[in-house]
Formats: C-alpha cells, sequence, structure tokens
C-alpha cells in the first residue's frame, strides 16, 4: 500500500477543459451563421494602457477570432471623461450586432466604476455584474441572464471533473465582487453547505480543514498550506500572485493563494497556477457572449 507521503492529488487541466469548452463555442458559432447568417459579437472596451489590462483584452479578441466571434474593439485615453465613455456603452447598447459589453477592469482613479457598469444593458452584461443580474444570482428560484466569468468557471471546473457538490462542504477564502462573493452565492444554488472565510475571520485554517471543496480567492500568495486542507478535498485556486523569482527571465513567477507544492500531497484535486482557472475565465466569457447572441437571433 502506498504511503501518504506517495500521495498525489489529480490535477483538474483547466487548460485543456476550457479547450473542450471553446470547441463546442466555436460549433455552435458556426451553426448560427449558417441558420441565420448571424455571429455573436463582443464589444471589449478599455480605458488607458495598464500592461496587465491590455494582456487580458488582447486575449479576449484574439480568442473572440479563434471562435468566429466578431470583436468590437473600444480603446479610450486614461483622461476620456465619465460622461463620454457612459455615452459609448450606451452607443454599443443601442447596436444590434453587439450581444456582449465588457468594460475592463480597473477603471481609472477618476471614474465611478459602479455607474458606468450599472449603464451596461442587462441583456449584454456578459461580465455578470449588473446589479440586477447579481441580485438575481443572490435570490432562491431566480436565473440571472449571465454568471459572472470566473465563479462560473470554477463551478464548471468541478462539474467537468466529476466532482460533487450537492451536500458538500464548501468554503470560499476570500469575499470579493468579482470571485468570492458570487461563488460563494453560485456553490449554494448547487446545494453545498458554504462557509466564507476572509481578512477578519478568527482562525481561517480550522474553518479550511472542514471543507470537501476548497475556492481561493483571497489574493495572497500561498495562504493556504497543506496543513489547512482535509485529505481528499477538492482545490480551485482563483489567486494569480507575482511572486520575486531571479532564476526566471521575466524575474518572476505566478504562483496561486494555495502552496501547491504542499497541497498536491494532501488534496483529492486541484487546479495548477496558471493553467488552471485562468484559461476557464475566457471561456466562459465566450460561452456568456454565445448564450447571450443565441437569446437574440433565435428569437
Amino acid at each position: 500500500m502506498a504511503s501518504p507521503s506517495d500521495h498525489k492529488a489529480t490535477i483538474i487541466d483547466g487548460k485543456a477543459i476550457a479547450q473542450t469548452i471553446r470547441s463546442e463555442i466555436a460549433s455552435e458559432v458556426r451553426l448560427l451563421l449558417e441558420k441565420y447568417g448571424k455571429v455573436p459579437g463582443l464589444a471589449v472596451v478599455i480605458v488607458g494602457n495598464r500592461k496587465d489590462s491590455q494582456s487580458y483584452v488582447n486575449m479576449k479578441r484574439k480568442s473572440c477570432a479563434e471562435l468566429g466571434i466578431k470583436s468590437f474593439d473600444i480603446d479610450l485615453l486614461e483622461d476620456v471623461a465619465e460622461a463620454e465613455l457612459i455615452s459609448k456603452v450606451h452607443e454599443l447598447n443601442a447596436d444590434p450586432d453587439v450581444h456582449g459589453i465588457l468594460v475592463q477592469l480597473p477603471l481609472p482613479k477618476h471614474i465611478n466604476e459602479e455607474r458606468v457598469l450599472g449603464e451596461i444593458s442587462l441583456e449584454k452584461d456578459v461580465d455578470g455584474f449588473h446589479p440586477l443580474n447579481i441580485g438575481k444570482l443572490a435570490m432562491k428560484g431566480r436565473q440571472p441572464l449571465f454568471l459572472p466569468c470566473t465563479p462560473k468557471g470554477c463551478i464548471e471546473l468541478l462539474h467537468r471533473s466529476g466532482i460533487n457538490i450537492k451536500g458538500k462542504n464548501a468554503v470560499v477564502v476570500g469575499r470579493s465582487n468579482i470571485v468570492g462573493l458570487p461563488v460563494s452565492l453560485l456553490l449554494l444554488k448547487e446545494d453545498a453547505t458554504v462557509a466564507i472565510v476572509h481578512s477578519r475571520t478568527k482562525e481561517p485554517e480550522k474553518i479550511v480543514r472542514e471543507a470537501d471543496i476548497i475556492i481561493a480567492a483571497a489574493g495572497q500568495a500561498m495562504m493556504i498550506k497543506g496543513s489547512w486542507i482535509k485529505p481528499g478535498a477538492a482545490v480551485i485556486d482563483v489567486g494569480t500572485n507575482a511572486v520575486d523569482d531571479p532564476n526566471r527571465k521575466s524575474g518572476y513567477r505566478l504562483v496561486g493563494d494555495v502552496n501547491f507544492q504542499e497541497a498536491c500531497k494532501v488534496a483529492g484535486w486541484i487546479t495548477p497556477v496558471p493553467g488552471g482557472v485562468g484559461p476557464m475565465t475566457v471561456a466562459m466569457l465566450l460561452k456568456n457572449t454565445l448564450d447571450g447572441a443565441k437569446r437574440v437571433i433565435e428569437k
């Protein structure tokens, strides 16, 4: 019999799962084109020239091209007036060829993020952050038009890895509007018993150790140690943190919120960073865009 030290968690390959989903989307896009002569359209709005935001946006635009989704590129200057950004959003709301609108966050300090996101048409809110979409997500028996992409990707990884959620103890580490909060609501919809651990939680490791499913989204490099994990638990690591690494050409490497090496020896399943949740977020954005387009085109 293998000793516990030989234990190796099953690696959940987010890249491969996302690729499968992208192929599914591409064939649906082809069907729409053949049947209706129309394709989904995604408008990506970026303000300013933050390096990280630009690389995300380029990735999204490239993915659209690969799957046959039409990409509308809106690049605005860093000092653009809030009113001008909002009128651009209104323009996209009115464009029948645009089925999804994504405003890349964060926005510059002088722009009120909440106000801008609230102006995106509910039917085109492919990021799933409109207060009405989040409100419906929080209510029993209601279905939002769109689910936020990263949380939706986390749940999809669990489903496609054959991990049962119903009746399981799930712990979400982090309570951000983008991941922690919506993923906890989604887990609740999936009939998990959910606890949220955050910066004010007393003895977080004690709570995390009870979890059958851990969603780590705190933005703290390698915060979750192997000793925090219940043997056999499923670990979805949303964290993307740059840590100094003089051996790398870039001078840094990316790590998650979980100590991967330690966790591998205890967990049943784990997502790597990079190559876990990241590719799923973009795949879910494209899926949301497809769904939005189908609602309009197949009417």
